[in-house]
């Protein structure tokens, strides 16, 4: 399944290169297709300031809610 930008999803493990713990929930703010497919995934804290923003894999993250229109 593809991803869409604006989506919201969950990270699935821990990535410590990223410095991302399983359970966090973020925004799909880019796509990348090449040269494989790969999302840039913006994390925020409570008052909206960006905590990180990391390239991530579909398999690496769940999907939350519904797609976006």
């Amino acid at each position: 399944m593809r991803l869409a930008l604006l989506q919201v999803v969950r990270v699935l493990r821990d990535i410590p290169a990223e410095g991302l713990l399983s359970g966090m929930i973020g925004t799909v703010v880019e796509v990348f297709d090449s040269p494989h497919p790969a999302y840039e995934v913006e994390f925020i804290d409570p008052a909206g300031r960006t905590l990180k923003q990391a390239a991530l894999v579909e398999e690496d993250l769940e999907v939350l809610g519904a797609n976006p229109p």
